[in-house]
């Protein structure tokens, strides 16, 4: 049975709106696959080896916490870009994604990020809320999602989504997120994985590669597949009434 080991970056600190949900779910589907699974829950003052995992997931959480994380990703910043680099996975949601780019403002303050990317984060004068509907390269299926953000990005061109409802890196630029070697960042919430069973299947079968072993195709008939599509009917029916 191969072994796959995730790290769960500040557990603690970036799970708003239970982001711990896209683990427990992605954690589920690689078992199901007879993979191995093994979750490190990781926090200040942990020292992480950006050598040790497969990998690494960050989610939302609050300015503040945004901050503190933030001050302590810098301190190893050069291993996190060699992670990136070498083809590690890495997948950011809510507003993770923005510690992985050039500079943030945050309350009014601006800090240099991890610079992974060249992107900058500033806010917007309202607060962006509510229900997004993409598209993307990667799945045959369409992603929802949700937002609640106070910054913008600018376009990194590296793009992970195109808008079709909903607010992009922002309000001029119709793509969202960020897909670069093994790297996925986006603001959307959800959590991510649950809503789009599709997607996570799609991480299944990169991982799935990775590891050298054969991919088994899910039963879609399971109840997140049924929850999508009921889902997304709804959405549709809302959005060309």
């Amino acid at each position: 049975m191969k072994k796959f080991k995730i790290a769960y970056l500040y557990y603690d600190l970036m799970n708003l709106y239970g982001e711990n949900g896209n683990i427990r779910y992605l954690e589920k589907k690689l078992k199901e696959q007879n993979i191995d699974v093994q979750i490190e829950l990781l926090s200040i003052p942990d020292k992480i080896d950006y050598e040790k995992y497969d990998f690494y997931y960050i989610g939302a959480g609050s300015e503040e916490n945004e901050i503190l994380v933030l001050k302590d990703m810098l301190k190893q910043k050069t291993e996190i870009i060699n992670a990136i680099n070498s083809k590690k996975f890495f997948l950011a949601t809510g507003n993770a994604l923005e510690l992985f780019g050039k500079t943030i403002v945050i309350n009014n303050e601006t800090y240099k990020g991890i610079n992974a990317y060249g992107y900058e984060s500033t806010p917007e004068k309202e607060r962006i809320v509510g229900e997004q509907y993409y598209k993307t390269d990667l799945i045959a299926h369409n992603v929802i999602g949700f937002q609640n953000r106070t910054n913008v990005m600018s376009d990194n061109g590296d793009n992970l989504f195109k808008v079709i409802q909903g607010v992009g890196y922002n309000y001029d630029i119709g793509f969202e997120g960020i897909h670069d070697n093994n790297f996925y960042g986006t603001y959307l919430l959800g959590p991510l994985l649950i809503r789009n069973p599709y997607l996570c299947d799609y991480f299944v079968k990169e991982i799935c590669n990775y590891l050298g072993i054969d991919y088994k195709k899910p039963d879609t008939n399971e109840l997140a597949y049924k929850a999508y599509n009921e889902y997304l009917l709804n959405f549709l029916k809302e959005l060309n009434s």
